[in-house]
C-alpha cells in the first residue's frame, strides 16, 4: 500500500500545470533531438543545463528526463525512414527498419517502434518505482569505504560495457579522473594542475566539458562529412497499424526486449545502447517462424525488440542515480550535474528528504511515455520535413546557444574558450574511435571517489585495510576484480567486440 501512496504523491506533483508543461517540452525536445542526427540527448541536456537555473528542481529534472527517453523514441523515426540513426541506441533499428520502409511498410515499422517503446517505458518505470525504495534502504548501510568501492565497480563496469577498444575506454576513464583533479585541494588548499590560472582554481566546469566534448565535438564531426552522404526518404507513409500477424510476431519480441533492457539499464555503463544491441542479437538467435522475413531484410521483430530494450534501459538507468547517487551512463552524469546545481545531493537522501521530487519524477515518466506515443505517430510528416533542413542552417544556432549557455554559468569568456578547446578534443576522440562517455563518468566520479577514500582513511586512522575488512566494501571490490579478469579472457573479449558489430 505504501507504494500506491507514494505514487499518488508523485502523480499529484506531476499533474501540476508547470510540471506537465515541462514534461511536454522535454518530450518534444527529446523527440526533436532523436530525429536530428548527430546531436544526441547528452549534448542537448548539456546545452540546457544553464537554462535550468531558473526552474524549480522538480520541473528541471522532469524536463531533462523527458529529453532522455524522448530521444529514444525520436531516434527510431530517422533510422526507419532515412537509414540514418538519430540517436546511438537506434543504430540497430536501421538494419530491419529501413528495409521495411523500402518495402512500403514504414507505417507498421514506426508503429512497432512506438508501441514497443511505450510498453517498455511503462514497465521500466514500474520497476523503478518498485525497486527504488528497498535499494534506498540498502544505501543507508553504505559508509565512505562502500561508496568508494561502489564507484570503482562503476568505473570498471563502464570500461567493460563501453563499445570499442578496452584500452581506449580505460584511457577515457583515466583522463576523466585527471580532469576531475584540476582545482584546489579542499584539505590542503593547494592548487592542482591549475597552471596558476585563477579561472582554474575551482576546477574545470562540468557544463563546459560536456558541451565541448558532446556538443561542439559532434557538430565538428557532422560538418566534416560531405552533404551527399545524407539520404532522404521521400516516400509517403501510410497505413500505420501493423497487421494481426505483425502483432503476433512482435509481442514476444517486445517482452524479451523489455526484460533484457530493464536488466542492462541498471548496469554501470550499460543503458539504452547496450540494451538495443543485446536485444537484436537475442532476436537473431531466435528461430524464424514459417513465412517470416529474414533478419536484415525487414523483419518487424528486428525493430520492435531493440526499440523496447533501449526504452526500458533508459528508464531503469535512473535506479542507481536515485538510490545510490551513482550515474550509470553519461546522461545520468549530467542529471547529477543538474541536481548539484539545485543543491540536491544525489543518493538515498533524495527519497527521504525530497519525496516530492523523487516520486514526481517517476510519475512524470508514465505521463511522458503517453505523451510520446500521442506526439510521435501523427508528427512523422513534420519530422521528415525537418530532416531536409541543411546542416549549415541548423548548427550555427546550436553553437551560439551553447556559447550563451556556458557564458551564463560563470559570466566569463574563459569558459567559452574551454568549450571550444574540448570541442576539438571531442572531434579528435571521434576520429580516433574513442567513446567519450567514460570520460564524463570519470570526471564526475573522480572527486567523489577521492572524497570518500579520504573520509574512509580518516575514520580508520590511515588503515587501508578498511576497504577489504568491511564485508560490503570487500564484496563490491571482488565483483570489480572478477569483471576485469573476465573481460580480459580471450573468449570473452572476442564476444564483447562482436556484440557491437552488426552486418
Amino acid at each position: 500500500m505504501e507504494l500506491f501512496d507514494n505514487l499518488a504523491l508523485g502523480f499529484g506533483v506531476a499533474f501540476t500545470g508547470i510540471n506537465l508543461l515541462y514534461c511536454l517540452v522535454g518530450c518534444v525536445l527529446g523527440t526533436l533531438v532523436g530525429v536530428l542526427p548527430g546531436i544526441g540527448p547528452v549534448a542537448t541536456i548539456a546545452m540546457l543545463l544553464p537554462a535550468t537555473y531558473a526552474l524549480p528542481p522538480v520541473s528541471a529534472l522532469i524536463m531533462m528526463a523527458g529529453i532522455y527517453y524522448g530521444a529514444q523514441y525520436g531516434g527510431s523515426t530517422t533510422a526507419i525512414l532515412v537509414n540514418l540513426p538519430g540517436e546511438s541506441s537506434s543504430v540497430v533499428t536501421v538494419i530491419d527498419g529501413y528495409q521495411m520502409a523500402r518495402r512500403g511498410r514504414a507505417g507498421p515499422a514506426l508503429a512497432a517502434a512506438g508501441l514497443g517503446s511505450f510498453f517498455a517505458g511503462c514497465v521500466g518505470t514500474l520497476i523503478l518505482a518498485a525497486f527504488a525504495p528497498p535499494l534506498t534502504e540498502l544505501a543507508f548501510q553504505f559508509g565512505p569505504a562502500e561508496y568508494f568501492s561502489l564507484m570503482v565497480l562503476g568505473l570498471i563496469g563502464a570500461v567493460v560495457l563501453a563499445s570499442g577498444s578496452l584500452l581506449k575506454a580505460i584511457a577515457m576513464i583515466l583522463l576523466g579522473l585527471l580532469l576531475g583533479l584540476v582545482g584546489t585541494d579542499v584539505n590542503s588548499g593547494v592548487q592542482r594542475y591549475a597552471f596558476e590560472l585563477p579561472e582554474l582554481s575551482d576546477g574545470i566546469g562540468f557544463v563546459a566539458i560536456a558541451m565541448g566534448v558532446f556538443g561542439y565535438g559532434e557538430i565538428i564531426a557532422n560538418l566534416s562529412r560531405p552533404h551527399e552522404e545524407r539520404e532522404v526518404f521521400t516516400a509517403r507513409v501510410s497505413g500505420l497499424m501493423p497487421t494481426k500477424q505483425d502483432l503476433k510476431r512482435m509481442t514476444p519480441a517486445v517482452l524479451r526486449g523489455t526484460a533484457l533492457g530493464s536488466a542492462l539499464g541498471i548496469l554501470p555503463g550499460g543503458g539504452a545502447l547496450l540494451a538495443s544491441f543485446a536485444a537484436y542479437t537475442l532476436e537473431k538467435k531466435t528461430r524464424l517462424q514459417p513465412g517470416e522475413v529474414p533478419f536484415g531484410q525487414g523483419n518487424i521483430r528486428g525493430v520492435a525488440s531493440p526499440e523496447a530494450a533501449n526504452n526500458a534501459g533508459a528508464q531503469t538507468s535512473f535506479i542507481p542515480l536515485l538510490t545510490l547517487g551513482i550515474p550509470s551512463n553519461a546522461v545520468m552524469a549530467l542529471m547529477v550535474g543538474a541536481m548539484t546545481i539545485h543543491n540536491i545531493q544525489p543518493g538515498p537522501q533524495v527519497m527521504t528528504g525530497n519525496p516530492e521530487l523523487f516520486w514526481g519524477l517517476i510519475a512524470s515518466m508514465w505521463i511522458g511515455n503517453a505523451m510520446l506515443v500521442i506526439l510521435n505517430l501523427p508528427m512523422i510528416g513534420v519530422w521528415i520535413k525537418l530532416l531536409s533542413v541543411p546542416y549549415r542552417y541548423l548548427f550555427p544556432s546550436i553553437v551560439l546557444f551553447c556559447a550563451i549557455g556556458v557564458y551564463s554559468t560563470n559570466n566569463t569568456t574563459f569558459d567559452i574558450w574551454i568549450v571550444g578547446l574540448f570541442g576539438f578534443v571531442g572531434y579528435a576522440f571521434h576520429k580516433l574511435g574513442c567513446e567519450p562517455a567514460p570520460l564524463l563518468l570519470g570526471f564526475i566520479l573522480g572527486p567523489m571517489m577521492e572524497e570518500n577514500l579520504r573520509r574512509a582513511l580518516l575514520l580508520s586512522r590511515g588503515e587501508w585495510g578498511v576497504l577489504v575488512s568491511r564485508p560490503l566494501s570487500a564484496g563490491l571490490l571482488l565483483v570489480a576484480v572478477l569483471l576485469l579478469v573476465a573481460v580480459l579472457l580471450p573468449a570473452v573479449r572476442s564476444k564483447r567486440q562482436e556484440a557491437f558489430v552488426e552486418d
